[in-house]
């Protein structure tokens, strides 16, 4: 059933015309691809997830001195059932970790407080010694990946290949550790590690163990499960960037289910657009028989308004 998920391996790409065809049909169909052979190397996928694993190994009083809660950037700790990614359910059964961009504390845009634009807090260098330098490394990487799938999906909308260029090159992007710990024998009625929900932003890039529960949802609303490639990115569509073509490309809803009898860890980078582009339909996704389906809305505005259905604190 996975096989319904597009596979696309960048070793057999020959262009970036050539793979904008591969992700327009897999956007405009399932919503979601997985991405082989590409520009992030194992080895930092394989430090990340060795540092998500010391992280989430520590003291919860550590934990929790990093707790969101305290930041209004979305920056921190998110502890078990504090996210609720589907709001007419219980709290997810899940612990992450959130890191955005890294700003100097005198950037213009920090020292202008705006939205999103806050310090990234890290564990203590004697907790997770390597932990900043890992996260940082990974960061800039999937930031690059994602700036190249967005150029061929510039060309599959017809436009220049630059379009996006401007408008991811200080991102509201979001680094996410996530920790989903064994299925408890049972749940509360509607719980799950993660609600059903869809992506806020553009693109998602997503590594995973082995543990598998990622389930994505079908048009004729079945669920299947994501298959799980070692080295492989989960690649989909976000709220926003359905938004930018007018619903040409489609942002699917999915949900974790935590596995029996063993952990689950994955690493999402979350690829928003930078906080002042403005998100309204393109041109080559409006016709006469076709109007622009949503108003304009700035990306940080929008992600706000996302976040704050998502977390009491938040509220």
């Amino acid at each position: 059933m996975g096989s319904l998920i597009p596979i696309i391996d960048l070793a057999k790409i020959n262009s970036t015309t050539d793979l904008a065809g591969h992700i327009g049909a897999a956007a405009r169909g399932i919503g979601f691809f997985v991405l082989t052979n590409h520009s992030v190397s194992r080895e930092l996928i394989a430090d990340v997830f060795a540092e998500s694993h010391q992280f989430f190994a520590l003291e919860r009083s550590a934990k929790e001195a990093l707790s969101i809660k305290h930041s209004p950037h979305n920056r921190g700790y998110v502890g078990l059932m504090e996210e609720q990614l589907d709001p007419t359910r219980p709290g997810d059964v899940k612990e992450g970790f959130n890191l955005g961009l890294n700003l100097p504390p005198d950037d213009p845009e920090m020292l202008a407080g705006r939205p999103f634009r806050g310090v990234n807090v890290w564990p203590s260098s004697a907790d997770c010694p390597t932990f900043r330098e890992t996260m940082l490394t990974y960061f800039a990487s999937c930031h690059a990946l994602g700036r190249t799938l967005h150029r061929a999906i510039a060309l599959d909308l017809g436009l220049d290949e630059s379009f996006f260029e401007a408008k991811l090159d200080r991102p509201l992007a979001t680094l996410r550790l996530l920790h989903y710990p064994p299925r408890p024998a049972s749940y509360a009625p509607g719980q799950s590690g993660a609600g059903v929900h869809t992506d806020y932003g553009n693109l998602t890039l997503l590594a995973t163990d082995d543990a598998g529960g990622l389930e994505v949802q079908t048009r004729d609303g079945e669920w299947i499960a994501a298959p799980t490639i070692e080295g492989a990115l989960i690649v989909n569509v976000g709220d926003c960037l359905m938004r930018w073509t007018n619903d040409v490309y489609v942002s699917t809803p999915h949900r974790v289910v935590n596995p029996i009898g063993r952990e689950r860890f994955s690493v999402a980078f979350f690829l928003d657009a930078n906080p002042e582009a403005r998100v309204e339909a393109l041109p080559t996704c409006v016709s006469a028989t076709r109007p622009a389906r949503y108003p304009p809305i700035q990306c940080a505005d929008y992600i706000a308004e996302r976040l704050n259905a998502t977390y009491a604190h938040r509220r």
